[in-house]
């Protein structure tokens, strides 16, 4: 049971498809009204489509997403210094937390005082004590391309659809090379993104890093279908 407010992810595209569905249905009754079946059935299915596309991208930001971060963090043990990249209101940051004993999890991001989501650095510190995870729960004013910790900082690293908002390759580049310097030995990664997740597998790959895979991650997190699905790039850093 979630007890946090975490927003509905990108509203104006979730909005899009429901004002084209609306659309398309009206067209189809007046295409049937003046008798003219034939574009009748072909704004009726095109309607159906586009409102099953809005189902989907609700199902995701407000469910569907929460349930994959919740099996893929399954096998925290507890004692684990996690860090979450670009956490925003916490969705993936408190999915961790709640898994911790003696561990920490951290959040970082750009904290903006005004952006498209509102103040995120108070709704995430909202969302950490209605989850009653505060006391573990640590948030950090960051730029992901050039992280405020040590090297070896922290045993799991997990970004979740924030990485694509760095405009440039190469400030890409710098973010997962970044996640990957303060990665612990034996540490694992999980960045979970729906543009730009081959640019991250490569640059973990010239890394060296280990057991570097892409998989999609299923029907849960597709924001309107499977055209618009999201990738998980994992890996682990070599502890020799």
């Amino acid at each position: 049971m979630r007890r946090g407010t975490y927003g509905f992810d990108a509203p104006w595209p979730f909005a899009g498809l429901i004002a084209g569905a609306a659309v398309l249905l009206s067209l189809t009754v007046v295409s049937f009204a003046f008798d003219v079946a034939p574009a009748g059935v072909a704004f009726l299915l095109g309607g159906l489509y586009t409102l099953a596309s809005a189902l989907s991208y609700a199902y995701t930001t407000r469910r569907g997403k929460f349930a994959v971060w919740e099996r893929e963090l399954d096998d925290l043990d507890g004692g684990e210094h996690v860090l979450d990249l670009g956490c925003g209101r916490g969705a993936v940051l408190m999915t961790a937390a709640k898994r911790l004993s003696e561990g920490r999890a951290t959040g970082l991001d750009l904290w903006e005082a005004e952006d498209r989501t509102g103040n995120r650095a108070a709704a995430a510190r909202a969302n950490a004590r209605a989850e009653g995870v505060a006391d573990r729960v640590d948030l950090v004013a960051g730029d992901m391309r050039a992280l405020p910790f040590a090297s070896g900082a922290f045993d799991v690293v997990v970004s979740s659809l924030a990485l694509h908002d760095i405009a440039a390759a190469q400030g890409r580049a710098e973010g997962v090379r970044e996640a990957y310097r303060v990665l612990a030995p034996g540490g694992r990664l999980l960045i979970a993104d729906f543009q730009r997740t081959e640019e991250y597998e490569a640059v973990l790959r010239d890394l060296g890093a280990a057991n570097v895979r892409r998989r999609n991650l299923g029907w849960r997190f597709w924001y309107g279908g499977p055209w618009s699905a999201t990738w998980m790039v994992e890996a682990a850093k070599r502890s020799d």
